[in-house]
């Protein structure tokens, strides 16, 4: 049986901890970096950027590195191993996710100053 200090260390399924919170911001920037990213590849003259595609480089670029720092906080800060609700599970997508949308904005940027 449980004692009413093992409660209050276990987070609920549903509750958002800094942890959980924190690791999901950075999974969805790292996620809005990998479609800026994709899409600054695809079209380098489309509408992320004038002429030669760089606002969208830039823009994955630093979404995918600010997602990689948050998430690489997220992963060092945690308490408990995963599935703790610490959001460890989620900064190692973010970072995952980070490191991709940053190779995608890095090639772009690249790929701008080439051509």
């Amino acid at each position: 049986m449980l004692t009413p200090t093992a409660w209050t260390l276990a987070v609920d399924a549903y509750d958002m901890s800094a942890g959980r919170l924190g690791a999901s911001a950075a999974a969805v920037l790292a996620l809005c970096g990998v479609a800026a990213g994709w899409l600054a590849l695809a079209r380098p003259t489309g509408r992320l950027g004038t002429g030669t595609g760089r606002l969208g480089a830039v823009t994955a670029l630093t979404a995918g590195l600010v997602a990689l720092a948050l998430g690489g906080l997220v992963a060092v800060t945690a308490d408990g191993g995963l599935g703790t609700g610490n959001g460890l599970g989620g900064a190692y997508v973010a970072l995952l996710v980070g490191l991709v949308a940053a190779a995608l904005g890095g090639r772009a940027l690249a790929r701008t100053r080439v051509g």
